[in-house]
């Protein structure tokens, strides 16, 4: 049986980055989108990957921005992945020479097998609650059942997910990842250790 990934999102100090990190999750999110209360700048950035070893794969979040900014944080950090979160094209996407996922807002999703296909390069899609182009990390649900099975394996799921309901949702939909960052935090931008811990538990219970 495959395991299910756990990609923690919005991390803003090295000492929260440092406990996930010890906990097993398999990848890092760090917010480069100014608008976000999860936002870190390139100083900080810098010190929270210090703190992440390898086979840990580091997330660069970007919504909308133009490519001189996404080009000038790339070539100053070590990041894995890229992640768009906003109205980004694949020609876009695909001109940073570096694999990335996109995020599609559910919100107004009607058909979401069309949008995957605009983008044939992408190395998986991140479902979220939000809106299209909107910021996500609001800790809401959407209809998982509007996800076509054949797609389910290319998806890493996000939009409300938490210790409480994060096993139900693998024994539901059965996403190659889950992505979580409003829902193991105490306040927006600060991890709860207690609640990380309990998620990937929850997501190794499911996957058992």
């Amino acid at each position: 049986m495959s395991r299910t990934r756990v990609k923690i999102c919005g991390f803003t100090n090295p000492e929260d980055t440092a406990v996930a990190v010890a906990l097993g999750v398999d990848a890092i999110g760090l917010n480069f989108c100014e608008a976000s209360l999860r936002y870190v700048d390139l100083k900080t950035a810098a010190r929270m990957l210090q703190v992440v070893p390898a086979f840990v794969t580091t997330v660069g979040l970007f919504m909308d921005a133009s490519p001189e900014y996404v080009e000038s944080i790339i070539q100053e950090l070590p990041l894995d992945l890229l992640q768009f979160h906003g109205n980004e094209s694949s020609d876009y996407a695909c001109g940073f020479e570096r694999p990335y996922i996109k995020a599609i807002g559910m919100q107004d999703q009607s058909d979401l097998p069309t949008k995957v296909s605009e983008y044939q390069h992408c190395s998986g899609f991140l479902l979220d609650s939000h809106a299209t182009g909107a910021v996500g990390g609001s800790g809401k649900t959407f209809d998982w059942n509007i996800i076509p099975t054949e797609l389910r394996q290319q998806i890493i799921l996000a939009g409300g997910i938490n210790p409480d309901n994060v096993a139900e949702c693998i024994t539901q939909v059965k996403p190659y990842a889950v992505d979580v960052s409003s829902g193991v935090e105490s306040v927006p931008g600060k991890k709860d250790q207690g609640k990380m811990q309990q998620f990937i538990q929850e997501v190794k219970r499911a996957d058992g």
